[in-house]
């Protein structure tokens, strides 16, 4: 798998952002089939940093309601990778 297919976007909310001030954990929506051991490679590759830890979670698509039809929003994985003291990624910053 691709380091570009793995890592499909970050995920910047008020929440995220305390935990990487806080803790230095980073979180990022990643594909479904990446792996932690692809996860960690690919955020390291990228980005040039040291990842210490990653913890991961499948949500399941939801059913949602359009018009008179159902339909389903997609499955999505997302990321949480802690790294190593004084590391950054900038795109978190601001």
């Amino acid at each position: 798998m691709s380091l570009y297919r793995t890592i499909v976007r970050p995920i910047v909310t008020e929440r995220t952002s305390a935990a990487y001030q806080d803790r230095g954990e980073y979180t990022f929506e990643v594909a479904t089939d990446a792996t932690k051991h692809s996860i960690k490679a690919a955020v390291e590759q990228l980005f040039g940093v040291k990842v210490t830890g990653v913890w991961t979670s499948n949500a399941r698509g939801r059913a949602r309601r359009v018009g008179q039809s159902i339909g389903r929003r997609p499955h999505t994985k997302k990321a949480i990778v802690k790294l190593r003291d004084g590391d950054t990624i900038a795109i978190f910053e601001g």
